[in-house]
């Protein structure tokens, strides 16, 4: 008798699973409406932000939003970011953390279902391939169907539109990175630098294939959010969820019933939720990792509801805390109790305290900046006359449109002396939006307690002579130790 544990010749089970082509059906709504909305916002800021003008002056972009990778310096508006200044940036991308915390503490996948843009292209790809092949059951049909002319022609033509939006969004983006009409002109002719056609091709690329293939593989597999949301959220945390309570036992609607039969729930397994899913969940089974909270599921439920003359709400937006109340019979806590709370709160202080500190920040800093790097072979040198001499480079900006002047100065309590290389006296001309080098000497006479001690501290100066503003460095001066 052969044992239980031996092989047999059929093949071993996959542990991979073929993926099954989502094709969400057609639906209406407040959320499908809002997601239009949002959509259209979001598309519009990025296609035309890149050709809003904002005059700087002479000698300074009039893009309003601009990454000058050339000149080291991003734009914003009135907003003038440098190199050094990048804190600015970290900054900001701290805020767009805690609100990311903050928005799925409080509304679960709120930025996936809506604003993130692989779900902004990816519908904007279903809104062109439903326009092309028809709704949810002609793509089944078609994709189900062997290769022929009709197959073939939808297929293009599909794929030329998606195409066009997946090289619109590249160009786009490259915009960002230069004065947007010069570019599109040099696009136009073939004169664009082959970085900016380089860009062009791996965002076309990355849109064409993500948005048109991946789809939802991306939000369930590639995206590293939904393995993080669970930390953010609690039984507190609104999200879309379906009151199996109400529905359940499902049940189908008998033939010229207006709702189903008593013995069932609210649920007559219609499969409109899953039908509309963008990643082809079933809400009833419950949370889900490839769930993105884009409530298109409670749009199809409702108008079934609607349908059969049950009240809306058997999938709905709501809390573990709720369902707690709804079951009990109790009162549930209204959205305000859910949205605030310790939690959220914290995260809200977070947000804007990092937010206070950047806006602090941008109306204290100065528009003059020195770094000073102190010259280390040699770290000293004597004089013929017995001196001790350090040698220090000073890179000194101007943040102002045009040339100023700035004075050069030291303090210190061991009596030390400061020249200019190559300038007469102590001050140094800076263009305008410029950074200069400029080399100094520190002298400390010899015999002087500078001039015998290890390390002495100093402090350098720059003050600008056309205005008030003055800024300063604190360096080493370093002494002959006998």
């Amino acid at each position: 008798m052969e044992s239980p544990l031996t092989p047999t010749d059929a093949p071993p089970p996959s542990l991979y699973a073929p993926r099954e082509p989502v094709f969400p059906r057609r639906v209406k709504g407040y959320f499908r409406t809002l997601k239009w909305w949002i959509m259209g916002v979001t598309l519009g800021i990025y296609y035309i932000t890149p050709w809003l003008r904002w005059d700087r002056g002479p000698n300074l972009p009039d893009q309003a939003v601009l990454i000058d990778l050339s000149g080291r310096r991003f734009f914003f508006f009135m907003i003038e970011i440098w190199p050094h200044e990048f804190y600015f940036v970290a900054g900001l991308l701290i805020m767009a953390g805690l609100g990311l915390f903050l928005f799925t503490s409080a509304l679960g996948r709120v930025w996936c279902g809506y604003a993130c843009p692989q779900t902004v292209w990816t519908d904007l790809f279903i809104l062109v391939e439903r326009w092309v092949e028809g709704d949810r059951n002609a793509r089944l049909r078609l994709h189900r169907q062997a290769w022929n002319g009709e197959k073939a022609r939808k297929r293009l033509m599909k794929w030329a539109v998606w195409l066009l939006i997946a090289m619109a969004t590249g160009g786009a983006w490259v915009f960002y990175f230069a004065d947007a009409p010069t570019l599109l002109r040099g696009l136009v002719t073939g004169e664009a630098h082959p970085v900016a056609w380089a860009f062009i091709a791996g965002l076309t690329a990355t849109t064409f294939v993500f948005g048109g293939f991946m789809r939802e593989q991306i939000c369930i597999y590639a995206c590293p959010w939904p393995r993080i949301q669970a930390a953010m959220m609690d039984e507190d945390t609104i999200t879309v969820a379906y009151r199996d309570w109400r529905g359940e036992p499902r049940g189908k609607l008998q033939k010229g019933a207006i709702a189903p039969a008593d013995a069932h729930g609210d649920c007559i397994d219609c499969m409109a939720c899953v039908n509309v899913c963008p990643t082809g969940i079933d809400i009833r089974d419950g949370q889900q990792l490839a769930c993105i909270t884009c409530a298109l599921c409670i749009d199809a439920c409702d108008d079934t509801m609607a349908k059969i003359g049950k009240p809306r709400g058997l999938i709905d937006y709501l809390a573990l805390t709720d369902e707690v109340a709804e079951r009990a019979g109790t009162a549930v806590k209204p959205v305000w109790k859910h949205i605030l709370r310790p939690r959220t709160i914290l995260y809200t202080v977070l947000w804007g305290g990092v937010g206070l500190g950047l806006v602090a920040a941008l109306f204290l800093r100065s528009d003059i900046g020195l770094h000073v790097t102190p010259v280390r072979n040699p770290t000293f040198v004597t004089l013929s006359d017995g001196a001790i001499r350090n040698t220090y480079d000073l890179r000194l900006l101007n943040k102002h449109g045009g040339a100023r002047e700035f004075a050069i100065s030291l303090t210190s309590d061991a009596g030390l002396a400061l020249t200019l290389e190559g300038q007469a006296a102590q001050t140094v001309t800076v263009p305008g939006n410029a950074t200069t080098m400029q080399r100094i000497y520190v002298v400390a006479p010899a015999g002087s307690r500078a001039a015998g001690t290890d390390r002495t501290d100093l402090r350098l100066w720059v003050a600008d002579l056309g205005n008030t503003d003055r800024i300063h460095s604190d360096t080493i001066f370093n002494g002959k130790d006998d």
